[in-house]
């Protein structure tokens, strides 16, 4: 059985869970790359993956309104798939890595628009003459991405298709000029599997990868086409090529339409295997897999967090688990030898807690092995805290250096900082993690 498989980069730009019930398919490999407007047919590969055991469980749907209190949620969707799949060597890079030594790649927190978050963009509009401007909110974060080489953010809701549908909690749609603020930070790119990616329907994906594609960024998660949604997204970073892959736990009981079944890409651990090894088979020298998973407001991670982690980290084509969706920071660890990004909080958001005003920006370096493949070696953990009163995503440490800082800012920065390190360091060192201290006074 073949499939097409599109593999697209950007040049010149910096740089199942238990519950499901399907197993493993026949996937194939007919790979394009997108170089300077321009298609190039390259490779027709084949792999199989043969699905084993399943066991069952469920993952609850959280609401993501302001402040919403985990134990009220309910469970109505069947849940993601953690069919455990059966482990092969690693699929083979069909070009070897001409890229550097070592690469960097950041990675972000939720980013989500409630009503009061969309009424400050259109007062900073009124500033700029853009009807929302969501560039000041992040600007403060423009620094730190600026100084990796792959920015990649996680926008948990959809654009609205019309300027009639925008709208905040409970069923998101944000305006479009969402994704130029994410351009102006830096950000190459963003994952888009969520709770939240059906909120509009197809409508909302299509405007909203309509409008990534405007300006240059890519994503993974949602897709406009079946072709579309076999496609590994590959970014090249210096040279490296670096596959990112998003998977949701489920939509808030929404169900992709009959005739767009590969809209948004569930949580199903055979599948996830299957493209990484595609990724790979695609020229992929890195696969980082975004993960919508967890329980709402729980810094630990729940079962299937504990469940689905080493299953996939166990996979020769996965190199990084990315985790969003918990709203609250959630623990860094080493996994079979992997590092896994449990959950890195909240970006931008309005949620009220303490907890949820924490975010964390994840700065991971990959070094190059002898056969051309990289592995990540180390992360660097850079809090960061929703600063509600200036509508600002600011960077802890940063922020603090600055003498010229409030003191009621700087007191809550710093009990945000010593809430993020108390997640990630309560189970003690994590080889290759780093964060940088307070600094003094």
């Amino acid at each position: 059985m073949k499939c097409r498989l599109l593999a697209t980069t950007f040049p010149g730009r910096a740089g199942s869970l238990i519950g499901g019930r399907e197993l493993g398919t026949l996937w194939g490999v007919a790979t394009h790359r997108v170089t300077d407007a321009t298609f190039r047919r390259r490779r027709l590969a084949c792999l199989a993956l043969v699905g084993a055991a399943v066991v069952g469980g469920a993952v609850g749907i959280q609401a993501d309104r302001p402040g919403a209190d985990p134990a009220a949620t309910t469970r109505a969707d069947a849940g993601p798939s953690l069919a455990r799949p059966t482990m092969v060597a690693p699929s083979p890079p069909t070009t070897t890595a001409a890229g550097p030594e070592t690469i960097t790649l950041a990675f972000a927190g939720d980013i989500l628009t409630h009503g009061p978050v969309n009424a400050a963009a259109r007062g900073f509009g009124a500033g700029s003459g853009a009807a929302y401007d969501y560039a000041p909110m992040f600007a403060p974060l423009a620094t730190i991405l600026s100084g990796t080489d792959l920015p990649l953010c996680h926008l948990e809701v959809p654009l609205a298709p019309t300027a009639e549908q925008i709208s905040g909690y409970p069923v998101f749609g944000a305006p479009g000029e969402l994704i130029a603020g994410i351009a102006s930070a830096g950000y190459r790119g963003c994952s888009t599997a969520s709770n939240h990616a059906l909120d509009k329907g197809v409508a909302g994906i299509q405007a909203t990868l309509d409008t990534f594609d405007r300006h240059g960024l890519g994503h993974a998660g949602t897709a406009r086409t079946a072709d579309e949604a076999a496609t590994p997204r590959i970014y090249d970073v210096r040279g490296a090529q670096v596959a990112h892959l998003s998977y949701s736990y489920g939509f808030n009981g929404i169900q992709p339409p009959p005739d767009a079944p590969w809209a948004a890409n569930p949580i199903d651990a055979p599948r996830i295997v299957a493209d990484a090894g595609q990724a790979r088979a695609a020229g992929a020298d890195l696969v980082v897999v975004s993960l919508h998973w967890g329980t709402e407001g729980q810094a630990a991670p729940d079962t299937q967090q504990q469940a689905l982690a080493p299953v996939l980290a166990a996979s020769a084509d996965i190199d990084l688990l990315v985790g969003h969706h918990a709203h609250v920071v959630q623990p860094i660890q080493r996994i079979n030898g992997k590092i896994v990004i449990f959950g890195l909080g909240n970006q931008l958001s309005n949620q009220r807690s303490p907890a949820q005003l924490d975010g964390l920006t994840a700065i991971a370096t990959a070094t190059r092995d002898a056969t051309g493949r990289y592995a990540v070696t180390a992360v660097e953990a850079v809090p960061t805290w929703m600063d509600k009163s200036g509508w600002r995503v600011l960077p802890v440490t940063s922020t603090l250096a600055d003498p010229s800082a409030p003191a009621g800012l700087r007191q809550q920065l710093v009990a945000s900082y010593q809430r993020t390190m108390a997640t990630l360091t309560g189970a003690g060192p994590v080889e290759g993690l780093t964060a940088a201290p307070l600094p003094p006074g």
